[in-house]
């Protein structure tokens, strides 16, 4: 490569951004939380919380647990609603000139439908929405939507009303992630993210209680990142056209840089932002300078460990 100076623009499907750097929906609020510390119009896009068709309390606490590989959570997907984020949250964000990924999620098909079809008149801001199908199915025994094809097929085919590309979240807890990828694809998915939390269990050794208060919870940071590695490799390899968001355990330039070696056209930064609310522009930061110092653009990256 030639280039001097780091060309960091990538496209997922048919959005172009202009860095492939993203929060991680559940880790940077639902609004401009992190405005006081990230130039958020900065960023690739900012993944707010998810988000459901209605207001929803969320699990008792306590939510959050740090283990030695990251922390454990359960917060329950906590959030106001679609339409209180679209009259409270929203305005605030846009004003940053942030891009927005909203992410949705929901009990049953029509659930989602539902709040899919509330984003049909967001405004233009408004790039994305990650359907986030790791959620508990309550109309089959809640198993979880992104452990089935064709549940998560049918979440998917449901969504199409907020009329915007739609990126599918799936969940690492599968041994058949590229069948349901490409399940999520095929039902018109424009992209997939990989991965959601790992499910897991905490207990304090000295009562023998589980540390969260809603008892197992999702596993997330450093240990997570090789499985998320490994899942957007596979995919991509097994769908060489299907664009892919990579998430899991991202806390420096050199991660994200793993991400985009493995086929990822964007990364998310997530459980980094806990222990300092500035990671997602530090990991910005330091690919930046990787790809300064290598000479190189992201988009010479992508997909580099298939070539």
């Amino acid at each position: 490569m030639t280039t001097t100076q780091a060309d960091l623009a990538t496209a997922i499907g048919s959005v172009t951004l202009p860095n492939p750097v993203m929060t991680a929906s559940g880790t940077a609020g639902h609004g401009a939380e992190l405005a006081g510390y990230v130039d958020l119009g900065r960023l690739g896009a900012v993944v707010v919380k998810s988000l459901a068709a209605y207001p929803w309390a969320g699990n008792p606490p306590p939510r959050i647990a740090p283990i030695e590989s990251g922390m454990i959570n359960s917060v329950g997907l906590a959030g106001p609603g679609v339409e209180a984020w679209l009259d409270e949250e929203l305005p605030e964000l846009l004003a940053t000139g942030a891009r927005v990924v909203v992410s949705i999620w929901g009990r049953t098909v029509e659930d989602y439908r539902r709040a899919a079809e509330l984003l049909a008149d967001a405004p233009s801001g408004v790039i994305a929405v990650e359907v986030n199908v790791s959620c508990p199915n309550v109309e089959d025994r809640h198993a979880m939507f992104a452990h089935s094809p064709e549940a998560t097929a049918a979440v998917i085919e449901a969504t199409e009303a907020c009329d915007r590309p739609r990126w599918a979240k799936l969940s690492p807890n599968v041994s058949n992630l590229v069948e349901i990828a490409g399940a999520a694809h095929e039902a018109g998915a424009e992209a997939v993210t990989l991965v959601n939390t790992l499910m897991g269990l905490a207990l304090d050794p000295e009562t023998g209680r589980a540390l969260l208060g809603n008892g197992g919870g999702g596993v997330s940071g450093a240990g997570l990142r090789p499985i998320a590695v490994r899942a957007v490799y596979e995919c991509r390899e097994r769908y060489p056209d299907l664009p892919i968001i990579g998430v899991g355990g991202i806390t420096k330039g050199a991660d994200a840089v793993e991400f985009l070696l493995a086929g990822a056209q964007g990364i998310q930064v997530g459980t980094a932002t806990f222990a300092n609310p500035r990671a997602v522009a530090m990991v910005l930061d330091e690919l930046t300078q990787w790809c300064e110092q290598h000479r190189t653009t992201t988009a010479w990256l992508i997909g580099r460990a298939h070539r």
